[in-house]
């Protein structure tokens, strides 16, 4: 980096905090409810203090603040009357569904150690669920963690089953048009003992598997505690990257609360015309009615590039 660069760069960071601070102060840049230039979902529960309870009066209060995109882990696990109302909300609010939980292999090894018939038809099975799901709530991505690393098997034949298993699971997605997205976790602060920790191993699985049903979810915060490099990372693997998650490193809460620079990273993915959703899989960094409305400002901050 030449002088001019490092001293720019050294302006920017001296005046970020003050930019956020006008923010919270009522900037009008950042206090529209105008739609976000990205589909940034929050998830059911972070703007309880300010909706309320109800889940459909929370995925209204989202749609008014400018967000077009939702995300639901536990969708499978709602009742179908709840699903379809869910899904018409969000129909007449125009909001993109995110990703949902299909399978997640926490706490075992079965997905890197066994390909035998039985475990994928069980596979398989699952896989017909979630697209039973993802019709009825008018979602394309669903988000796949494949579970534990074994120490009774070498790495290579691990990453063998890990390939032909998600080219069985694939065989479900690829004629629904849904799409698996790998979601590679952390070992240090959430995972510990995960066999996909890293953005580049799962561009090396989505290749082997070669399936448009088969890509990667890239959760930032994950990735900022594996490995960093957040863009050089997502450049070289954009091919394979379906969908994005969020949270700032240390504490998983919003952007701006932590080390990750969101703005430059927002502005990235934008400029790079991704029209994928990006998930708010994080916390709240205040309490109630207040922590919500911090949050939205600095979405509305980091969103409010050029």
């Amino acid at each position: 980096m030449n002088r001019r660069k490092f001293l720019a760069a050294g302006a920017m960071a001296a005046t970020a905090p003050l930019l956020w601070n006008s923010a919270r102060a009522g900037d009008p840049a950042t206090s529209t409810g105008a739609k976000f230039k990205l589909k940034y979902a929050p998830h059911f529960g972070m703007f309880k203090a300010l909706a309320g309870n109800d889940p459909i009066d929370q995925l209204k209060f989202a749609a008014d603040q400018g967000f077009t995109a939702w995300e639901d882990n536990g969708m499978m696990r709602k009742p179908v009357e709840l699903q379809e109302k869910i899904a018409k909300t969000m129909g007449d609010l125009g909001m993109t569904m995110g990703v949902f939980v299909s399978f997640s292999g926490f706490g075992k090894s079965d997905f890197v150690s066994n390909t035998s018939k039985d475990y994928q038809n069980t596979l398989r099975d699952s896989m017909k669920k979630a697209v039973e799901v993802a019709k009825r709530v008018n979602a394309k991505w669903s988000t796949v963690v494949p579970g534990n690393t074994t120490q009774k098997l070498e790495y290579d034949y691990q990453m063998a089953n890990c390939v032909e298993n998600l080219k069985v699971m694939s065989e479900v997605c690829e004629p629904a048009g849904m799409v698996m997205v790998l979601e590679p976790l952390n070992w240090w602060a959430n995972h510990p003992g995960l066999f996909l920790t890293k953005i580049p191993q799962a561009y090396s699985i989505c290749k082997a598997v070669n399936s448009p049903s088969c890509k990667i979810l890239d959760d930032l915060y994950h990735q900022q505690i594996t490995e960093g490099n957040l863009i050089p990372n997502m450049d070289k693997a954009w091919s394979e990257i379906a969908y994005f998650q969020v949270g700032d490193n240390p504490g998983r809460k919003e952007p701006l609360t932590g080390e990750i620079n969101y703005r430059n990273v927002f502005k990235h993915i934008y400029d790079k015309g991704f029209d994928g959703v990006v998930g708010m899989e994080h916390g709240v960094s205040g309490k109630g009615k207040e922590g919500e409305q911090t949050l939205i400002e600095a979405y509305r901050w980091c969103d409010n590039f050029s």
